[in-house]
């Protein structure tokens, strides 16, 4: 009887779904993840009825309240950590790069159609939490603590994962690379210990290029964070890293900047989290 009863409920709410103003939608939304708490393991089939149905309906629901545009952009956030993880899961054809002395190490591979991608493997003496808030959620703040990065701006949210951003790199050491920036749209998924923290190159009409910098593209890039093994006030850090900085830069310039970047970061990471407080402007002193 409970089943049919939710099937019977769940259609009708559906069917008037496109009928439904904005907040309509949400409160929807809102019953369905709601009807999905009192959803517990059990030896019933019905049970697995209900939460597969249930989470049909929620995927429906939740497609219905963004636009087409919306969609596109979670879509490609989805395509980017997808490429990512994959690119990360094949072992074979890494080179090192860059070993340092407290075990940070850079790793690159060359791919058809990406050309060549980087790989940074770090451990960081904090809380998975604590790296997380400081990467997802204070993102716009990076520029106070990565002399490489000049600002980072979120121009939309979409969604509790998506996220579209630009973001202005700081000039290098003698303005060997002229000033860069990029639009890219960013996906965070976390799934119990682990967080992917993804993102690709998209377009943006309220942010064309502008003039006296050049736009240059990045992705599919992901940072994987997991406690580390046997000690989980650790965290593990993997970042990929794939950008084509365009204009006329020699190739071997372009790794070298690109393998020290990733360097630099680790460290810019570690002092941030260890001292909140710190400024890129005191780094770059």
């Amino acid at each position: 009887m409970l089943p049919a009863t939710f099937k019977l409920c769940a259609g009708i709410s559906y069917r008037h779904l496109h009928n439904m103003t904005g907040l309509k939608r949400k409160a929807a939304v809102t019953i369905v993840q709601e009807l999905n708490k009192f959803v517990r393991p059990g030896p019933g089939k019905w049970i697995h009825q209900v939460r597969r149905r249930s989470s049909l309906l929620s995927s429906r629901l939740e497609e219905n309240l963004f636009s087409e545009m919306e969609m596109a952009y979670i879509r490609q956030g989805e395509e980017a950590l997808q490429k990512s993880l994959n690119i990360l899961s094949d072992q074979e054809g890494w080179k090192t790069e860059t070993v340092m002395d407290n075990g940070d190490k850079v790793l690159s591979k060359v791919l058809p159609d990406i050309g060549k991608v980087f790989r940074l493997e770090v451990v960081v003496d904090q809380s998975l939490d604590n790296v997380y808030s400081e990467l997802v959620e204070r993102m716009e703040q990076m520029g106070e603590w990565n002399p490489n990065v000049k600002e980072i701006k979120i121009l939309e949210k979409i969604g509790k994962d998506t996220v579209i951003t630009h973001e202005t790199a700081a000039a290098t050491a003698g303005n060997i690379v002229g000033p860069r920036d990029f639009v890219s749209v960013r996906c965070s998924k976390r799934r119990g210990s682990t967080c992917v923290l993804a993102g690709m190159s998209t377009t943006y009409a309220a942010m064309p290029e502008q003039k006296g910098v050049v736009r240059a593209e990045n992705g599919p890039t992901c940072m994987v964070l997991r406690p580390l093994a046997g000690d989980p006030s650790q965290t593990k850090l993997t970042w990929l890293l794939s950008i084509d900085l365009k204009g006329w830069l020699p190739k071997t310039l372009i790794n070298q900047v690109l393998s020290q970047t990733q360097v630099d970061f680790a460290n810019h990471l570690r002092h941030r989290l260890a001292n909140p407080s710190l400024s890129a402007q005191a780094l770059r002193c």
